[in-house]
C-alpha cells in the first residue's frame, strides 16, 4: 500500500478533528473508501482513529467534562459494540435523521444564542444511539460533535470530550470488528503509517489552535459541523 498516501491522509485528518473537533474519521473514510472499499476502510481506520483520539484526549486532558463523557458513555460503549457486530446493516435515513435533527439544535442554540443546553440526564440515551449507528456505519465524530455542541460544550473542553467519547467507542467497534472477522487480513503497516500522521496532526492542530481567538475557534466548529454533516448526508444511500 501506497505509505506517502497513507501519511498525508493521517495528517490532514489529525489536523482537522483536532482544530475543529471532527470531520478526520469521515475524510479517512471517505478517502478510503473509494480506494480500498467500505469494509477494508472501516477495517483499517478504526485503530487509527481509536489512537489518535487516545492521543487528543491527553493533549487537551486538563479540559475535559468527565461528568458529559461519563454519561455519555454509559450508552455508547454497548451501542457500538452491538451496532458493530451488524457493520453495514444501519438504516441510512435513520442516521440522516437523527444527524440533521443534532445538527439542527446545535446550529439553532449558537445563532440564537439560546442559553439551555442539551440535559445531561439525556446523555445516556444519546450515547447508545450514537454508538449503535456508527458501530454499523463509521464516522463517530460525525454524530458525536452536534451533540456535545448542543450540550453547550466549546473549545477544548469540546475537543477532549468528544476525544474521550469517540476512543470508547472506537474500541468498541474494534472488539465487534474483531469477533466478525472484519479486521483479518489487515495492513499492519498501513494502520502504523496512518497512526503516526494523525498523531502529527494532532500536535501540528493542537499548537494552531492555541494561537486562535475563541470566537474563530467556534465559528470553525461549526462551519466544519455544516460541511461534514451535508457530506454524510449527501453520501447515505437510502
Amino acid at each position: 500500500m501506497a505509505v506517502p498516501i497513507l501519511l498525508a491522509l493521517g495528517l490532514a485528518a489529525g489536523a482537522l478533528t483536532t482544530l475543529a473537533g471532527q470531520g478526520g474519521g469521515l475524510f479517512l473514510l471517505l478517502c478510503l473508501s473509494a480506494w480500498l472499499g467500505p469494509h477494508a476502510a472501516l477495517a483499517m481506520t478504526t485503530p487509527a482513529l481509536l489512537m489518535g483520539n487516545v492521543h487528543r484526549a491527553w493533549l487537551s486532558r486538563r479540559a475535559i467534562d468527565w461528568p458529559i463523557a461519563g454519561r455519555f458513555l454509559i450508552g455508547a460503549v454497548p451501542g457500538s459494540v452491538v451496532g458493530g457486530l451488524f457493520a453495514g446493516l444501519s438504516p441510512a435515513w435513520l442516521v440522516r435523521v437523527f444527524l440533521i435533527a443534532m445538527t439542527v439544535l446545535a446550529v439553532v442554540k449558537a445563532v440564537r444564542g439560546i442559553r439551555a443546553a442539551l440535559p445531561r440526564r439525556l446523555m445516556p440515551l444519546a450515547g447508545g444511539a450514537v454508538g449503535a449507528l456508527t458501530g454499523t456505519s463509521g464516522g463517530a465524530g460525525v454524530l458525536i460533535s452536534p451533540i456535545f455542541l448542543a450540550a453547550g460544550l466549546t473549545g477544548a473542553t469540546y475537543i477532549g470530550t468528544q476525544s474521550v467519547v469517540a476512543s470508547a467507542i472506537h474500541a468498541g467497534r474494534l472488539v465487534a470488528y474483531g469477533s466478525t472477522g472484519l479486521l483479518a487480513g489487515i495492513d499492519v503497516g498501513g494502520v502504523l503509517a496512518l497512526t503516526v500522521a494523525i498523531f502529527a496532526g494532532n500536535v501540528v492542530a493542537d499548537r494552531l489552535r492555541r494561537r486562535l481567538p475563541a470566537v474563530w475557534a467556534t465559528r470553525v466548529e461549526y462551519a466544519t459541523l455544516l460541511v461534514c454533516t451535508t457530506l454524510a448526508v449527501l453520501g447515505l444511500k437510502a
